[in-house]
């Protein structure tokens, strides 16, 4: 007897075999994600690293690494302490992190603490931002690697041992 009252009738073997689907790409082509294939839940915490190929939601907490090939929709309840590598992505919690992927959105509740890198980047007004965004071109997101971004000048190396750096003179003194 389920808990919702009523008894079941045992279960026809045939329902068991899973029904053809007509829309199943031809064999070697992936098929396209449609929604998410794996969610964190709002009361769930995860530390590590998290690898995937297809779509992520976070609503809960995470510390570590995400790099998810698909997209990752970052919920208003989560609070994401890691570098997120994906190929979209959508924020509208909290993230304390480096965040590179094709486009990235930041919506109205979300708020990030780090640096981003992304083709595209839309924010919605009240969006929160603690960091630098750096664009990258269309052609380098093909090949996408974030060690790859240039330096700004402003993170120039230090002066070689030996040589002194050039001062500017005082202006004050006549």
């Amino acid at each position: 007897m389920s808990i919702f009252g009523g008894r079941q009738p045992p279960p026809d073997p045939d329902d068991r075999l899973p029904a053809p689907d007509d829309s199943a790409p031809p064999s070697g082509q992936p098929r396209q994600m449609v929604g998410f294939e794996s969610v964190l839940g709002a009361s769930s915490t995860l530390r590590g690293d998290l690898r995937s190929q297809a779509n992520i939601r976070l609503d809960g907490t995470f510390e570590g690494t995400l790099e998810i090939d698909g997209n990752i929709l970052v919920g208003e309840t989560a609070k994401i302490t890691a570098d997120i590598f994906a190929k979209n992505i959508s924020i509208a919690g909290a993230v304390r992190g480096n965040v590179s992927g094709k486009k990235v959105q930041l919506l109205r509740t979300g708020r990030v603490w780090g640096d981003i890198s992304a083709t595209a980047i839309a924010t919605e007004e009240g969006a929160f931002i603690d960091g630098k965004i750096t664009m990258i071109s269309h052609e380098a997101s093909q090949t996408f690697d974030p060690a790859a971004l240039p330096l700004p000048d402003d993170l120039a190396l230090d002066e070689p041992e030996g040589e002194q750096p050039e001062t500017a003179p005082n202006l004050g003194e006549a």
